[in-house]
């Protein structure tokens, strides 16, 4: 996503993160390692994951955040945008004294998930990237600003149907619930500040490729082929050891428009 400095500077950019007050994670405790790290997009929170969380194995050890400026982590500073949510998930994890963990991330919780794998890859045992932001410049960036000022049940319905398929109908608990986390005060106005740092000129920053080339542990990419946020095409040249699935019939929305399918192609691949 896009950072500060301007256009011409890459995803990565390193910056400081306060580490004091904790971020929100919904926890399903279980046996073994790794631990599932699930990461929301722009303007959600973990309970974007609900139902996919529903089809996974109910032994597994599962996180689910609040990124910064979001949900519950409304409270932790996110000035820095997908660089300093990276540095300030590691550090959350590292207080939790967990292994390598497995990390799965949808759009903007994609580009945190890749710049995590970069920043520590030794903490990450596999990627699973949803429809992430990052990949190339183009962001249907009035959508998200419209999404970033949403609050009422018909606002956030009439985007989310717009970020996925025309055909897709958010659930009632879903917009309740959406609903209920705009009202929190100061909800919106961080979200306003956020959208001004990861688009500029309708556009999103986006990692080298160099940089995806440096990702050394697996990596699967999920996309929708109509994704009328992020385009498909950005996927086009990933590094060859990346494992592309593409999601015909659907569009950014992936955890909320296919839920069980997002749990099988996750719990696949983390075996």
């Amino acid at each position: 996503m896009r950072n500060d400095k301007g256009p011409e500077r890459p995803l990565g950019v390193q910056t400081d993160a306060r580490r004091s007050a904790p971020l929100y994670a919904d926890e399903t405790a279980g046996e073994g390692a790794p631990a599932l790290v699930l990461l929301h997009g722009f303007g959600g929170s973990h309970h974007v994951w609900d139902d996919v969380r529903a089809f996974l194995d109910p032994s597994r050890h599962v996180l689910a955040y609040d990124l910064p400026g979001h949900g519950r982590s409304l409270g932790i500073p996110a000035e820095g945008a997908a660089p300093s949510f990276a540095k300030a998930l590691l550090a959350d994890l590292a207080t939790r004294n967990l292994g390598p963990i497995h990390l799965a991330g949808h759009s903007l919780g994609g580009a945190v998930a890749v710049l995590m794998a970069l920043f520590e890859p030794s903490r990450i045992a596999s990627l699973t990237l949803l429809a992430p932001g990052g990949f190339g410049p183009d962001i249907d960036a009035s959508l998200l600003h419209d999404f970033a000022q949403a609050a009422s049940p018909e606002q956030l319905a009439s985007c989310l149907r717009a970020m996925a398929v025309p055909e897709f109908t958010p659930s009632d608990a879903m917009i309740e619930q959406t609903v209920a986390e705009r009202s929190v005060p100061g909800q919106i106005k961080a979200l306003t500040s956020l959208y001004s740092r990861i688009t500029r000129d309708g556009r999103q920053g986006a990692f080298t490729p160099q940089q995806l080339a440096a990702l050394s542990m697996p990596v699967q990419l999920i996309w929708g082929e109509r994704d009328p946020v992020l385009p498909i095409a950005q996927a086009q040249n990933v590094p060859a050891s990346f494992r592309l699935h593409r999601q015909p019939g659907l569009g950014h929305m992936l955890p909320l428009e296919a839920p069980q399918a997002m749990a099988r192609l996750i719990s696949r691949f983390i075996g």
